[in-house]
């Protein structure tokens, strides 16, 4: 399983993974649907030698779930405007603690770059 992705290309791996070895040595593998089973029955011979089995089948079936991929934390430091800002909208709470809280995480949400914040 460690040297799949590598023997099939980061194209191919999240579209089919080793399920289980047979008895009789070949590799049975399962895909994202119907069409890459047949697309990959075609290489078969290629990717067993590759990966030094005897043999590779390919069926449909579960495929396991992509981990998450983690994004380094960005560093972010709100600028006077973003403070400004968010004393604004957070002007109006009552409660001095959940003020000051309320107009950190705005502040910080201001202060992320586009590309972080959900459409």
């Amino acid at each position: 399983m460690e040297r799949w992705p590598e023997a099939v290309g980061e194209a191919i791996a999240p579209n089919a993974w080793p399920a289980r070895v047979g008895r009789d040595g070949t590799l049975h593998v399962a895909t994202a649907d119907s069409v890459w089973a047949f697309e990959l029955a075609h290489r078969a011979a290629e990717i067993a030698e590759r990966l030094g089995v005897t043999s590779v089948r390919f069926a449909p079936g579960p495929l396991p779930s992509a981990p998450p991929q983690k994004l380094p934390p960005a560093s972010v430091s709100p600028s006077a405007e973003h403070l400004r800002a968010a004393a604004s909208l957070a002007a109006e709470i009552d409660d001095e603690k959940l003020r000051e809280s309320v107009e950190k995480a705005v502040a910080f949400s201001l202060a992320r770059p586009p590309v972080d914040r959900p459409v």
